[in-house]
C-alpha cells in the first residue's frame, strides 16, 4: 500500500514524518487513514542533515510533519529540526510535488518576533523567510505566540488553536471556576477560554527584568476561594508558570491548575513543576514529552485538529470552519 489517498480527481495526499515528532506523525496518518510515506532521514557523523523520499512524489500535495522541537529519542535538536525541514521542503520541490506544505504546530524562534534591545534578530520573520526561499506553499500551525507572525509570510499560513481542546478538558471540574492570564496579551485567548468553560477572569501583573525571567506582583480579580487555570501557550522553563501557580494561590485560590499547547519545558522545568502548586498541568502533543516529565502533566493530543485541517486544505475546503471561524484569537 503507498502513502497516497486518491480522490475523484486522482489527486494525491501523502504525509511525511521528520524526526522531530514521529509519533505525532503517525497518529495524524492514521486518522486520515493513510501510510506515512517512507522517507530517509539520517545525521551525518559531521553534522548534516540528510533527506531522500523513498518513492515517487510527483504531482502530489506532500505535507511535511515537522515541529521545530527537539527530539532526545531521535537525536535532533531544535536547530536539527528546522534544518531538516528545510531539506524535505527543497527535496520535495526538486522531485515536482504539486504542493508543498510545512505542518509545523510548533514554530521555532516564534518569541523572537521583534527587536527588544538594539542590534537583536528577528528570528521568526529570518525563519519564515528560509521557509519561503526553501519553496514551501503553504504553512499550517498552531497558537503563534503572537499571531501577526503570519505577516511575516507571504504565502497562505493556516493558525489553529487547542483553546477548544484544552478548555474541554476542564468541563468536569466544579463551578466555581476563574481562569487566569498570565499577563495582558493572554486576555484576548483566556477571555474566550473562560467564556467557554463559563467561568470568571482575572489577570496577572507580569514584568520581565530579563530574558527567560519574570516577576509576579499582583492578581487583578477575585481568584479566593476558586479553582484558578492559568492558561498560557508555551511552557518554557516553568519558572514563570510556578510563580504564576504561587501568586495565585496566595491570593487565596482555593486549587489551581494550568494549561498551554506547548511543552517546551526547557532547563529546570521539571523540578519547576514538580514543586509547583498545581494539582495537574494540561499540554498538547505539539512537542514530544522528554523522559522523566513530573506525573501531574496530562497530554491532549492535537492530531484530530491537524488530520481535519489537513484533509481541508488537501480537498480544498474551508478551514477556518474548524472553529466556526473563532480561531483569531489574539
Amino acid at each position: 500500500m503507498t502513502a497516497s489517498m486518491r480522490g475523484e480527481s486522482q489527486k494525491r495526499l501523502m504525509i511525511f514524518a521528520g524526526r522531530a515528532n514521529p509519533v505525532l506523525a503517525e497518529d495524524i496518518a492514521d486518522r486520515l487513514g493513510v501510510e506515512l510515506g517512507p522517507i530517509t532521514l539520517k545525521t551525518f557523523s559531521n553534522g548534516e542533515v540528510y533527506c531522500r523520499f523513498d518513492e515517487s512524489i510527483r504531482g502530489a500535495d506532500v505535507f511535511l510533519i515537522q515541529p521545530m522541537c527537539g527530539n532526545p529519542e531521535t537525536g535532533v535538536n531544535t536547530n536539527d529540526a528546522l534544518l531538516e525541514l528545510l531539506v524535505m521542503v527543497d527535496a520535495a520541490v526538486g522531485a515536482s510535488a504539486h504542493r508543498v506544505v510545512a505542518v509545523t504546530p510548533w514554530y521555532g524562534y516564534s518569541r523572537q518576533d521583534k527587536k527588544s534591545a538594539p542590534r537583536e534578530p528577528i528570528s521568526a520573520r529570518m525563519v519564515a523567510r528560509t521557509l519561503e526561499a526553501a519553496g514551501v506553499d503553504r504553512v499550517l500551525t498552531m497558537d503563534l505566540h503572537a499571531g501577526q507572525l503570519q505577516g511575516f509570510f507571504g504565502i497562505p499560513v493556516d493558525h489553529m488553536t487547542a483553546l477548544m481542546m484544552l478548555a474541554d478538558h476542564f468541563t468536569g471540574l466544579d463551578d466555581d471556576l476563574v481562569v487566569v492570564a498570565p499577563d495582558a496579551g493572554r486576555v484576548k485567548l483566556n477571555k474566550q477560554f473562560a467564556t467557554r468553560i463559563g467561568a470568571e477572569l482575572a489577570i496577572l501583573d507580569k514584568e520581565r527584568p530579563a530574558q527567560q525571567v519574570a516577576e509576579i506582583t499582583t492578581v487583578i480579580g477575585n481568584v479566593r476561594g476558586k479553582t484558578a487555570i492559568i492558561v498560557d501557550d508555551i511552557i518554557d522553563t516553568a519558572g514563570t508558570l510556578r510563580a504564576a501557580g504561587e501568586a495565585v494561590r496566595r491570593a487565596g485560590a482555593r486549587r489551581v491548575f494550568a494549561a498551554a499547547t506547548h511543552p517546551v519545558l526547557s532547563g529546570g522545568a521539571f523540578e519547576n513543576l514538580s514543586s509547583s502548586p498545581f494539582e495537574r498541568i494540561v499540554v498538547t502533543d505539539t512537542i514530544p514529552l522528554r523522559p522523566g516529565a513530573p506525573e501531574n502533566i496530562d497530554v491532549v493530543s492535537c492530531a484530530p485538529l491537524l488530520a481535519d485541517t489537513i484533509n481541508r486544505i488537501f480537498t480544498n475546503d474551508s478551514v477556518s470552519e474548524v472553529f466556526g471561524g473563532k480561531n483569531h484569537l489574539f
